[in-house]
């Protein structure tokens, strides 16, 4: 089991959101992504969000099938509705959901106000310094260097 709930993880990012209007045209969105090195982005209308647009949706959905990118919009292509975890769900069930919906990105709600993004990437990271964290604890009581130990 990986320990660490998502709040966890927000803590530990930057809390800037990158966001998009449905509206937007898709070519817009990919520039976006490029621009602030991300591979989705949220869709947000009014305050609400509506979905996630990535770069796999726009391989998939617009490249792939010959559509213009400059003239789908993004309300086109993301999938509705989108799936979220709260702040309070664990890393292992963002990565169970994440593999069973075949996403890379969870958005973050809380009382359904948007409050973070979590990438796959991010997950894996936690993960790994998770782990370190518990083999250098174990190595530790190993040689009796650990708390507590006079």
């Amino acid at each position: 089991m990986i320990p660490g709930i998502i709040r966890q993880v927000l803590a530990s990012k930057s809390p800037t959101l990158w966001v998009i209007g449905p509206d937007a045209d898709v070519f817009t969105a990919i520039q976006m992504m490029a621009e602030h090195n991300t591979g989705a982005l949220l869709v947000v209308s009014e305050g609400a969000l509506l979905g996630v647009i990535s770069e796999r949706d726009y391989t998939r959905k617009v490249a792939l099938k010959g559509k213009n990118s400059r003239e789908t919009k993004v309300r086109e292509i993301i999938e509705l509705p989108p799936h979220a975890v709260s702040p309070s769900h664990t890393v292992e069930d963002c990565m169970k959901l994440m593999t069973s919906a075949r996403v890379r990105h969870l958005p973050v709600l809380e009382d359904q106000k948007l409050v973070g993004i979590v990438s796959i990437g991010d997950l894996v990271n936690w993960a790994i310094q998770a782990q370190s964290a518990t083999i250098h604890q174990l190595e530790n009581y190993i040689s009796g260097h650990y708390a507590g130990s006079d």
